[in-house]
């Protein structure tokens, strides 16, 4: 992969690759995990999900599948934002990249948009692939474009790496990014009284910004641990204790009961 442009072709990508592609004209980026079989798994929003549910002739009618080469394109369980889709239907006609990972903190710096690489180290193909699938049955909690999207779902695919503080900026690249822009400029226009040249100006500020975005990465901060995913669900607040071991006790009455 060159050093300004991440895309690769579709041969060039293997099962448990961390992929992305661009959408509304490189607005943003759609992140996903590539888990063979011309298969993605995916975090959306909910509400996306309901709208394209509502806009299909008949959803129980398997004829209405919207995609004509995979049957289970769009499987993903009530309540869940996380995704089955084939291939072509997560690009939509887009191009294909593949997100890095283990850059060197020169190379990091080096790229100008944010949420096309870390210097955080991936799992093996396996793990992450499990780790992919278990969510798809399970969810990854509520979508949040800040806190918890697209890339933060394939970064943890990835690495397991959660960050500890909720209230701080999360794991995704790309919404460090949309910060530390604004940010980057607010703090640098002072300067603009001591630095007569536009160019000083903008170089103080595009240093800032890389700054910026290095020290939110996941493979330098501090706040990160690592989750397994079965774990996942308590970590983060989705499940209660109480209710796991209710859960539990019901199952056990259940089983003695037979």
């Amino acid at each position: 992969m060159g050093l300004l442009s991440n895309r690769v072709e579709r041969n060039e990508i293997k099962p448990g690759d961390h992929i992305y592609t661009y959408r509304a004209v490189f607005t943003y980026s759609h992140h996903g995990v590539f888990v063979g079989g011309s298969k993605v798994v995916h975090f959306r929003p909910e509400r996306n999900l309901k709208s394209m549910t509502e806009t299909s002739s008949n959803p129980d009618d398997p004829t209405s599948n919207p995609c004509p080469c995979f049957p289970d394109c769009g499987f993903r369980q009530p309540n869940s934002g996380v995704v089955l889709s084939c291939l072509d239907c997560f690009l939509r006609n887009g191009s294909l990249y593949c997100f890095e990972y283990e850059v060197s903190p020169s190379v990091f710096l080096s790229k100008i948009r944010g949420g096309t690489c870390t210097t955080a180290s991936s799992d093996p193909p396996e793990t992450v692939i499990h780790r992919a699938m278990y969510l798809l049955q399970n969810g990854f909690g509520n979508y949040d474009v800040f806190q918890n999207n697209c890339e933060d779902f394939a970064l943890y695919c990835k690495t397991g790496l959660l960050i500890q503080d909720k209230q701080g900026v999360g794991r995704s690249g790309q919404a460090s990014s949309i910060i530390g822009a604004p940010l980057a400029a607010m703090i640098s226009s002072p300067l603009k009284l001591l630095m007569p040249s536009p160019v000083g100006v903008a170089t103080v500020t595009a240093g800032m910004y890389c700054m910026s975005r290095y020290a939110t990465d996941i493979g330098v901060r501090s706040d990160v641990i690592k989750v397994p995913v079965e774990d996942l669900a308590l970590k983060l607040g989705w499940t209660c204790p109480g209710e796991e071991v209710a859960e539990d006790e019901t199952l056990d009455k259940q089983i003695t009961a037979k």
